[in-house]
């Protein structure tokens, strides 16, 4: 009994947790009972009961002439409650041995963190790259109701490749969304991202792209490939493409050449003075435009501006669905600037960048990184033409837009690269949502 408290009482109290939709069924289980008892009672017309409740009575009578009522009915009170605790604990512990796995907590917490991401808002993410991924890492721990709707435009790598030989939609970067969302899978998620070093025609190919490129063929199309391979990865939340069309990115520089391909852009070198794509004007998923409608919060970024969040924007229905909602809008902004796309660009560039594509304003809110990064990584990114963004107040304030100023980056020492901090990022967004969010 030592053992038992107090720390497996509080661990045993949590059951009784509102919201568990536990203890509603242990009462209705009960009551069953009760109902089982009754019914066999008057099925035999008592006669059993009766004999059996008499020869209680005459126990009872016993044993109170022996020991005082005082002390035997107290007694026999708390040997009740003991044994109910003690069979519920054994009864749940067992139920938790058999539905967690080795080595995560408690069930019963589990059931406390599901309750709460299930009512979690309804979270619109937009972007692609790695930038999007972070993001969704840290965002899927605060809500299950969350839309990812990522670029096509990749042609590129791996994504590519399958592009040009087997004609299906770019997979790379949805590939890196379901992962980022998926549950706690360790192995099944680096099963999904692991890359082929050798083999005639695999060497450089993602087993997650192979796997999608597949499952299209034998689904019919990427938006049920995708969802199939959510449920195999107990995705939080739900993946999209911002359109089923074969989307090809084109920019025009400054020095007047027009260069064709995402993957191209960069490689130019020069300054982007306009972005579109062929088709002009791609239809949306039907899905995504519902999953902005009905979205409690909506986020762009952080990603590559040119190649990564704007492609999503140059669908004319999206950029409207975005212009319309009525909830926080927040633009993520890179915390480096990239050569080949936003070189010399500060805070303002690139929402004037967005609003030149969208022809409005369609956020509220910019969330910038505080403090720059180390002597070290502004030394490296020096290197490639990289800098930190600079934040221009008083330009941003004068477009209309709020500011959101945290520190939301990580450094790797040994790369001396600057990533966004998935739990971090997460955090400050969802602390400033739950802090507006009553009078939005």
């Amino acid at each position: 009994m030592a053992k038992f408290a107090p720390s497996r009482l509080r661990q045993w109290l949590k059951w009784l947790k509102p919201g568990l939709l536990v203890k509603r069924w242990l009462v209705v289980s009960f009551i069953g009972a009760v109902l089982v008892v009754l019914g066999l009672s008057i099925s035999l017309r008592l006669t059993p009961v009766n004999s059996f409740l008499q020869l209680i009575e005459r126990v009872l009578r016993g044993l109170a002439t022996v020991v005082p009522s005082y002390i035997s009915g107290p007694v026999a009170i708390f040997m009740g409650i003991g044994l109910i605790i003690w069979s519920q604990t054994r009864s749940l512990g067992s139920l938790s041995e058999v539905l967690r796995p080795e080595g995560e907590q408690a069930l019963v917490d589990v059931l406390i963190a599901q309750r709460q991401r299930n009512r979690g808002p309804k979270i619109v993410a937009l972007g692609g790259g790695t930038g999007l991924s972070r993001l969704l890492r840290g965002l899927k721990a605060y809500s299950s109701n969350i839309t990812a709707i990522v670029t096509v435009a990749d042609d590129g790598g791996s994504s590519g490749r399958l592009r040009r030989e087997v004609g299906v939609l770019p997979p790379g970067d949805i590939r890196n969304c379901l992962a980022a969302l998926a549950r706690e899978e360790q192995l099944l998620t680096a099963l999904f991202q692991y890359r082929f070093e050798s083999g005639e025609g695999l060497s450089g190919h993602s087993f997650g792209n192979l796997y999608l490129t597949a499952l299209t063929a034998i689904t019919g199309n990427l938006e049920q490939a995708i969802a199939a391979s959510s449920r195999v990865l107990a995705v939080r939340g739900q993946v999209l493409p911002a359109t089923m069309a074969d989307v090809h990115l084109w920019a025009e520089l400054a020095d007047g050449r027009r260069i064709e391909g995402e993957s191209q852009i960069p490689k130019a070198r020069g300054h982007i003075v306009r972005i579109g794509c062929t088709p002009a004007h791609p239809p949306a998923l039907p899905r995504a435009i519902e999953a902005i409608e009905e979205a409690d919060l909506i986020l762009v970024g952080p990603g590559s501006l040119y190649t990564s969040v704007i492609p999503n924007l140059l669908v004319p229905a999206i950029t409207q669905a975005i212009a319309q909602a009525t909830v926080p809008r927040i633009y993520i902004c890179n915390a480096m600037t990239e050569p080949g796309e936003t070189q010399g660009y500060r805070v303002s560039d690139h929402l004037r960048a967005i609003e030149r594509v969208t022809g409005q304003r369609i956020f509220d809110v910019v969330l910038v990184q505080k403090k720059a990064p180390s002597a070290q990584a502004l030394q490296r990114y020096a290197q490639v033409g990289a800098e930190f963004v600079e934040l221009d107040r008083e330009a941003v304030v004068k477009m209309g837009y709020r500011l959101i100023l945290a520190d939301v980056i990580q450094e790797d020492p040994e790369k001396a690269q600057v990533q966004h901090h998935s739990q971090r990022l997460a955090h400050v967004l969802m602390r400033w949502y739950s802090r507006v969010q009553a009078w939005w």
